[in-house]
C-alpha cells in the first residue's frame, strides 16, 4: 500500500495551511480511511513528546500532534522528521526524529538540507506504506527562490510523493489574486501541475464580489479557485506560530482575569487554548505592567531560552508587577521555565541557558545540563493549599520538555526555608501557597484540573476537530475533497 498524499501549501506563513490540514485529516478520517499528518520541517517552540522510534519518546511540533489526533492516529515524530525551535533571530535547535541534535543544531541552514533529506525520506515512505491517505503541510511559501534550491518541506516532498496541491491564502491581508498568480509562476513547470486549487481563507463579506477575479486566475494559470473560506476567529484550534490572539474574549460573564506573560521567547503557548475557550474566563497575554492590571492570575509560562525572556521581564518592569501580585496573596503559576524563574537563581555550568538570579518567590534553585528531559507523565497531585487546593490527591496527564534540574535551595534550607513539594521533583509552591510552579506542560488540556479550578469544561478537541472538518465541506466546492484522493 502507498498513500494518495494531499498537500496543503501557503502563499505565506499564517495562510491558514495548518487548520485546512488538521480539517482534511479528519474529514478523510471520517470517510473510514487510515490517514496521518505530515510535515517535513517544522519551526516552532510549540512542541509536544509523542512515541518515537524503537520505543522512545521525541518531541514534534503541536501542530502535527493536533493533525495526527484528528486523522485518529497515535502522534508520531515520523509526522515532523525535523523540527527547529529557535532560541535567538539567528539560533535554533535542531530535533531530528525527535531527538537533539546538537552538530546539526551548529550546522549553517543551507547546509543541513542534504543531512537532513534522508530522514525525512524514510520517515514519509514508513508513513506511506501504512497509511491509506497522508496530509502533508507545507511551510512559509514554496516560492520562495531564495530557499528554492535547498528546499526540503514543499515542493521537493510535493514532486517526491506526486502530492494533490491546495494552494491557500489569507485574502484578509489584500492582494490574495496576486499572491496566488505570483506564487504559482515562481514555480517551475512540473511543480505548477500539481496544483489542484486555490483556497481563500479568512473571507469578510459578500463571496459575490469575488468575480470575475477567479474566472480570470483560472484563464491565466489552468487552476480553479476551489474555496472561499469565511472568517472564522473561534474554532477552537490553537495558532501554529506567535500569540495567538491578543484579542480578549470570554464566553458569559467573566469571573477570572487570568494574564499570560508574552516572552520573546515564549514555549508551548498552545497549552493555554482551552483557558481561551473556557466560560467565564479571560485570557490576556501581557507584555506590559499595564496588561496584568485587574489580573486574577498571573501565569508565567515555557520559555525556549529562560534567562533571556528572564532579563526581557525585568526590562518591561513586570518582575515588580509579579512581585506585588504575589505579596497581595492572588496566584500566580510558572510552567516549566516559568517555574525556573520563580525560584533564586538558574546556575548553567555547561552554556545550555546562562546564569541568572531568579524572582526570589520560591525557595529553589535550577541547575542547566545538557542532557534533555522529553517524556509524557502521568502524575498525582500531593497536598495542594491556597488557590490551587483543588488539585490536591488529583491525577493529572501531561508532559515535560527541559534542560533544567530544579532543587531546594540548599543555603535557604538550612535555615528552614522550603518550598512545600507538591509533585515529586516537579512541583512545588510557597509557603502562603498563592506560588505554585510545575515542570508539567498540558495541565490545562486536562478536563480534571479544569474541572477542579473552574467547576466547567472547554470544548473537547472532537468537538473542535469535527467542526473543522464540517466547515471545511460546507465551503469547499461539492466533488473537491474526494476527488482530490481519486486514484
Amino acid at each position: 500500500m502507498t498513500a494518495v498524499c494531499v498537500m496543503v501549501l501557503g502563499t505565506s506563513s499564517g495562510a491558514g495551511k495548518s487548520w485546512v490540514t488538521t480539517a482534511l485529516c479528519r474529514h478523510y478520517a471520517r470517510m473510514g480511511l487510515k490517514v496521518a499528518p505530515f510535515k517535513a520541517q517544522n519551526m516552532s517552540n510549540n512542541a509536544r513528546v509523542v512515541a518515537g522510534l524503537h520505543g522512545s519518546e521525541g518531541e514534534i511540533g503541536s501542530a502535527q500532534y493536533f493533525q495526527a489526533l484528528a486523522a485518529c492516529c497515535e502522534p508520531h515524530v515520523q509526522m515532523n522528521p525535523v523540527l527547529l525551535k529557535p532560541e535567538a533571530d539567528t539560533k535554533s535547535q535542531v530535533v531530528v526524529l525527535g531527538k537533539v541534535d546538537p552538530a546539526l543544531s551548529k550546522t549553517p541552514w543551507r547546509e543541513r538540507s542534504a543531512k537532513v533529506w534522508p530522514h525525512i525520506l524514510a520517515a514519509l515512505d514508513a508513513l506511506r506504506a501504512d497509511h491509506d491517505v497522508v496530509v502533508i503541510e507545507g511551510a512559509g511559501s514554496p516560492a520562495e527562490i531564495n530557499l528554492h534550491a535547498s528546499d526540503i518541506v514543499n515542493m521537493r516532498v510535493a514532486v517526491y510523493t506526486q502530492a494533490r496541491c491546495l494552494l491557500v491564502t489569507d485574502i484578509d491581508r489584500g492582494g490574495a489574486f496576486a499572491h496566488l498568480y505570483g506564487t504559482w509562476a515562481l514555480l517551475p513547470p512540473q511543480e505548477r501541475a500539481l496544483i489542484r486549487g486555490f483556497v481563500l481563507n479568512k473571507f469578510r463579506g459578500d463571496a459575490a464580489l469575488l468575480a470575475p477575479a477567479p474566472e480570470q486566475l483560472q484563464q491565466l494559470t489552468g487552476v480553479p479557485t476551489v474555496a472561499a473560506l469565511p472568517m472564522w476567529l473561534q474554532h477552537g484550534l490553537p495558532e501554529e506560530d506567535g500569540v495567538f490572539d491578543d484579542r480578549s474574549r470570554s464566553t458569559g460573564s467573566v469571573r477570572t482575569t487570568i494574564a499570560v506573560l508574552a516572552f520573546p521567547r515564549i514555549s508551548n503557548l498552545d497549552e493555554f487554548q482551552s483557558l481561551k475557550n473556557m466560560p467565564g474566563v479571560r485570557l490576556v497575554w501581557a507584555r506590559t505592567p499595564a496588561d496584568c492590571a485587574g489580573a486574577d492570575w498571573i501565569i508565567l509560562p515555557g520559555s525556549k531560552h529562560t534567562t533571556a525572556d528572564l532579563k526581557w521581564l525585568r526590562e518591561q518592569g513586570l518582575d515588580q508587577t509579579i512581585a506585588a501580585h504575589a505579596d497581595q496573596g492572588k496566584p500566580v503559576l510558572g510552567i516549566c521555565g516559568g517555574l525556573q524563574m520563580l525560584g533564586e537563581a538558574l546556575v548553567d555550568a555547561h552554556g545550555i541557558d546562562g546564569n541568572a538570579p531568579g524572582l526570589g518567590l520560591l525557595p529553589l534553585v535550577t541547575y542547566f545540563e545538557p542532557d534533555k528531559t522529553v517524556r509524557r507523565a502521568t502524575l498525582l497531585f500531593g497536598a495542594v493549599t491556597g488557590p490551587w487546593a483543588a488539585l490536591t490527591q488529583q491525577m493529572v496527564n501531561g508532559y515535560e520538555i527541559h534542560h533544567g534540574r530544579t532543587v531546594q535551595h540548599p543555603a535557604l534550607a538550612q535555615t528552614g526555608q522550603l518550598a512545600r513539594e507538591v509533585l515529586p521533583g516537579l512541583g512545588w509552591q510557597n509557603r502562603a501557597g498563592n506560588v505554585l510552579g510545575v515542570y508539567v506542560h498540558g495541565l490545562f488540556e486536562d478536563p480534571v484540573v479544569l474541572a477542579a479550578l473552574f467547576g466547567a469544561q472547554a470544548p473537547t478537541l472532537e468537538s473542535v476537530f469535527n467542526g473543522l472538518a464540517d466547515y471545511l465541506a460546507l465551503h469547499v466546492q461539492p466533488g473537491v475533497l474526494n476527488a482530490l484522493i481519486e486514484p
